[in-house]
């Protein structure tokens, strides 16, 4: 049975990305080592993700490259807020500008220091086509 599900990005940028993802997002330090950083961000559901330096002996050889082609999703209570907060206050470049989307998401996306995009969106409802698209339970 699976007890936990948490993605780690493999990175040279270990301090930078801690860094990032405590100083931002509001993760928390839970582990750290100078090859491995656990993070947790607390509340009523927390969520975990970790950092690995990508040339650590833990991982086989030949899977031993910096993370490529990883997008994660932030969903957010108000994602105009949080473009406010991230790219005015902050200075992190838009790499997807703020915007609504008919297939129901309002959203913006930065990059983090190895390149992770990170999708800040708040959902909103489906327009036309996307409407009768969600799988209801």
């Amino acid at each position: 049975m699976l007890t936990s599900f948490y993605p780690v990005i493999c990175t040279s940028k270990i301090q930078r990305s801690r860094d990032f993802y405590t100083g931002l997002m509001g993760f928390e330090t839970t582990f750290e080592a100078d090859w491995y950083v656990s993070l947790r961000r607390p509340g009523a559901q927390p969520y975990e993700l970790a950092l690995l330096d990508y040339d650590h002996p833990t991982l086989p050889a030949a899977y031993r490259t910096p993370v490529r082609g990883l997008l994660l999703n932030f969903e957010v209570a108000d994602v105009d807020a949080e473009w406010e907060r991230l790219v005015v206050r902050e200075g992190l470049t838009a790499e997807l500008e703020l915007r609504s989307e008919d297939f129901g998401q309002r959203h913006f996306i930065v990059a983090d220091p190895n390149g992770v995009l990170i999708d800040v969106i708040t959902p909103i409802p489906p327009t036309g086509e996307y409407d009768g698209q969600y799988v209801t339970s």
